[in-house]
């Protein structure tokens, strides 16, 4: 992009959340390129930190403690960005994640269930239920929520996390309909298996995340492919997209 040439964010603010992961930090990254001061958002903060340095200077990404599960951080953290950069444009869910408890219905242990609601789903939601005030101040925006390819196809050993990410999938669309009249965009990602640092530790002891590499059509998924979707769905090229999972998986879901 040339120094005249006006990014595809340019003059977007957005909330990120889960932006200390490899997907999260990646999404933080690709939308300063495009021109969006980014609020980076994790419930560690000082991964938080680190990722927002990687970014570029607290002028365009800001760094702070969110825990998504407590409706008292989720709008610390929104009222932290309003103050810093005025408004919100974007709100984009990527805290979550499965763990290595996660197994069969019979077999799942109800902690591990409840975890995986708590924060794939009940997160997504509190950061929708308390962000979108914000987007229709600013006259509309775009929500990107994190669905997974699990709530697309069958994976055995993973019905906590299937659950959690099945609820994602359907509460975007009704969010798209429902929000639609406030000129806000409800679309969600679905990630393939993707190679950020955790999933490579998951992808070593978990077969069928292994069996799972191995059908990547087009090769492993990184982060940065999921940061090109969200780019997309939060600019103005997407402004007639809304209510869709789009699965970004290298093919796996075809089969």
């Amino acid at each position: 992009m040339g120094d005249d040439a006006v990014g595809r964010l340019e003059g977007k603010v957005a909330f990120v959340t889960g932006a200390g992961g490899g997907i999260g930090s990646e999404i933080c990254r690709q939308f300063v390129k495009e021109g969006a001061r980014v609020f980076v958002g994790d419930i560690k903060a000082e991964i938080a930190a680190a990722a927002a340095e990687t970014c570029g200077d607290a002028s365009v990404a800001l760094a702070g403690q969110v825990d998504v599960t407590t409706a008292e951080s989720v709008l610390a953290g929104l009222a932290h960005t309003v103050q810093a950069f005025g408004k919100i444009d974007i709100l984009c869910n990527a805290a979550g994640g499965s763990t290595p408890q996660d197994a069969r219905v019979t077999d799942a242990p109800d902690e591990e269930f409840w975890r995986a609601i708590k924060l794939d789903l009940y997160g997504t939601f509190l950061v929708c239920k308390h962000g979108i005030p914000e987007l229709r101040k600013a006259g509309g925006g775009s929500i990107i929520n994190f669905s997974s390819m699990v709530a697309l196809m069958s994976m055995p050993e993973r019905d906590c996390y299937t659950a959690a990410k099945g609820g994602v999938s359907s509460m975007t669309r009704s969010m798209a309909h429902e929000y639609a009249p406030d000129r806000i965009r409800v679309n969600a990602i679905a990630p393939g298996l993707t190679l950020s640092e955790r999933v490579r530790h998951l992808v070593e002891s978990r077969p069928e995340a292994k069996a799972t590499l191995d059908q990547c059509l087009l090769g492993p998924c990184e982060p940065i492919d999921m940061a090109y979707m969200a780019l997309y769905l939060g600019s103005d090229e997407s402004r007639r997209v809304t209510g869709q999972i789009y699965a970004v998986d290298s093919g796996v879901t075809i089969y």
